[in-house]
């Protein structure tokens, strides 16, 4: 850790010699409906990125189409602070990790509603089936951030928003193919006018894909179905109504622990998952627009089904059901110049049905939160959040963040505070191996940072330094075979008087700290983006594990992007991405290498209406591991068009 603080700090002071600043990094290109220089996920409202004080990346329309990417999480993995881990191909469950956070203290929303699967092992969302499709922004927040967006927020937020057309009639086509037999096309229609604006897309995924297990020879593929619509009506002015949905249909084939032996390896057992996000909300404004209102109402479920033809009878290993209700209100009010106050309360009531489990909780919430511009350039943010569990009673949370601008913008300084809590999933309560006897995830977190803005704005360096301390981290305790375990040696260790494989306990404390550093230069046709990630986690709990570094934490993380646009319109770009060691495992016994992807991009307009793009992904034909004895893909190569009307 005082490696770490004195790297920090130097490279802090490198920066302020050059009048630097910031926490945040914000891309610089243009989103099709909203402004790159706003940010919505640190405030749950518009407010330009210079008035927040929490480190956000921005990804907008113009980053994730250059980027050509068709998974979410390949996408998040490029930005400060994210790992990602998948066991297999794409549509294989996928870990996205911010800060060292455990995957399911990451929050996810796709167009305003939470992703999160009540059903899930640890609650969290599972980025496996999420596909680019009809994606026009993200935002990543990072820093434990449940203020306002309440549990589980305590690594970050994810915040994903499909487009929404600007013109009268928009459609596009996008169609592309390539190695190990993938296909991959998606459409969308829609419209802008005066009363209402809608649009309707599609996409279909399908890949033979690579076996899943590392040593395999069969292949296990993956095909994807999505749906997405939005609308949004407006009643008089100042009265709108919103309306949205996304629906995936994901199947893909895993490998797993084949009889008799019970060994690891190929299997043709497959999983499939469906989702469904809808979203339905009132918007109007008081006081001559000085208050906005949203009252809504957010539904996810989550159903998901595991089959091996190999075993006898229906051939169902797994099945399980997620449902999440969730109601809504917020307020914005316009205080006074520079002055803005955000509330609002929620009651969120999720259910989980795994056979022969079943179980439902209750969670409301409130919350006040206050960013005011003291004096010129300086912003301050306060914010406190109220939660009632119905099992957990209640708890009080706090957030802090102060952004100040300089030197004419060029530079801003950072910093921010937040608490984090995630109430036990309902898995890890009422399952088989569940624990009534629980306590609330909690989590202190800060960060710190400079950005700096050189030459008239083509250079943006940026440096920020993060820490966090967990408390009563969940994990699975397994229960011993020999000797066996009698009720009164290990009581939890037994249900209902049976035996079981083991139960989850409050048994971590953890600790993760680092730096976070990134560059972006953009002159005429050349651009670079550029960043690095130093991540150390510790288990601080007491026991065998003591010290150890948390499993599948990279302790660094690098990417570089360089491109450039060529005279007669062709775009150009190579994609570097360095992720260091990490541990599979909680003992440290078994080690990830690093490893270092390359990939190779070019896209040519055709015309106004048509582009053609290709890519080589991996071109080093690197092998690698995220986590141990599942495969990754190997070099691909791919081409496509899109149609823009």
């Amino acid at each position: 850790m005082k490696k770490t603080l004195i790297a920090s700090a130097a490279t802090a002071a490198l920066l302020l010699a050059a009048n630097a600043a910031s926490a945040q990094t914000v891309t610089s290109a243009v989103d099709s409906s909203l402004l790159d220089d706003v940010v919505v996920t640190a405030n749950r409202s518009a407010q330009d990125a210079d008035r927040v004080g929490q480190s956000v990346t921005v990804l907008t329309t113009a980053d994730i189409q250059s980027s050509q990417t068709v998974v979410v999480s390949d996408l998040l993995a490029r930005t400060p602070g994210v790992t990602v881990s998948r066991n297999g191909g794409v549509g294989s469950v996928t870990a996205v990790r911010i800060r060292g956070a455990e995957t399911d203290q990451t929050v996810a929303i796709i167009d305003g509603v939470k992703l999160n699967d009540p059903s899930g092992t640890g609650g969290g969302y599972n980025f496996g089936n999420l596909l680019i499709g009809d994606v026009a922004r993200i935002e990543v927040l990072r820093g434990a951030q449940s203020t306002l967006w309440g549990s589980q927020a305590i690594g970050g937020v994810v915040n994903i928003v499909t487009a929404e057309p600007t013109r009268p009639f928009q459609a596009s086509l996008d169609a592309e193919a390539g190695s190990r037999g993938t296909t991959y096309l998606r459409g969308s229609v829609g419209g802008a006018g005066e009363r209402a604006t809608w649009r309707l897309a599609a996409s279909r995924y399908q890949t033979d894909g690579f076996s899943a297990f590392a040593r395999g020879t069969e292949e296990d593929g993956y095909e994807n179905f999505g749906l997405s619509g939005r609308a949004n009506i407006r009643i008089v002015e100042g009265v709108s109504v919103d309306l949205r949905a996304v629906y995936s249909d994901g199947t893909v084939d895993v490998d797993g622990f084949a009889p008799p032996t019970f060994a690891f390896g190929d299997t043709r057992e497959t999983s499939s998952t469906k989702e469904l996000v809808s979203y339905a909300g009132l918007n109007f404004d008081l006081f001559d627009g000085r208050l906005s209102n949203r009252v809504a109402y957010g539904y996810t479920r989550t159903d998901r089904q595991n089959l091996n033809p190999d075993q006898a009878g229906s051939g169902i290993t797994f099945e399980a059901e997620g449902l999440n209700r969730r109601y809504e209100y917020q307020g914005v009010l316009d205080v006074r110049e520079g002055w803005t106050a955000t509330f609002g309360a929620e009651h969120e009531e999720s259910e989980f049905s795994a056979a022969p489990d079943a179980a439902e909780v209750g969670l409301d919430g409130v919350y006040a939160q206050l960013q005011a511009e003291v004096v010129d350039g300086l912003t301050l943010t306060g914010g406190v959040r109220r939660d009632e569990h119905d099992t957990f009673g209640g708890k009080t949370l706090g957030q802090a963040a102060v952004a100040w601008t300089l030197n004419d913008g060029s530079t801003v300084l950072r910093a921010s505070f937040g608490q984090g809590f995630k109430a036990p999933s309902l898995y890890q309560l009422y399952s088989q191996f569940g624990n009534l006897a629980l306590l609330p995830e909690e989590a202190d977190g800060w960060d710190a940072g400079v950005e700096q803005h050189l030459l008239d704005g083509a250079l943006i360096l940026s440096a920020t330094y993060f820490s966090r301390e967990t408390t009563n981290q969940i994990d699975f305790v397994s229960c011993p075979f020999s000797p066996a375990p009698t009720p009164a040696t290990a009581p939890l260790c037994f249900k209902n008087g049976a035996p079981r494989f083991g139960y989850y306990s409050n048994v971590a404390l953890t600790e993760a700290d680092g730096i976070e550093l990134a560059a972006d230069y953009e002159i005429g046709s050349f651009s670079v983006n550029a960043n690095y990630t130093q991540t150390n986690t510790e288990n601080r709990t007491p026991g065998a594990n003591l010290g150890r570094q948390l499993a599948r934490r990279p302790d660094q993380a690098a990417n570089l992007t360089v491109g450039y646009v060529w005279p007669f319109g062709l775009s150009t770009s190579v994609a570097v991405q360095h992720v260091g060691d990490s541990f599979d495992n909680a003992s440290n016994a078994t080690r990830l290498d690093a490893y270092t992807l390359v990939d190779l991009r070019a896209s040519y307009p055709i015309n106004e209406t048509l582009e053609v793009y290709g890519r080589i992904e991996n071109a080093g034909d690197e092998t690698y591991a995220t986590t141990a004895n599942y495969g990754v893909a190997g070099r691909g190569t791919f081409v496509g068009i899109r149609a823009r009307f």
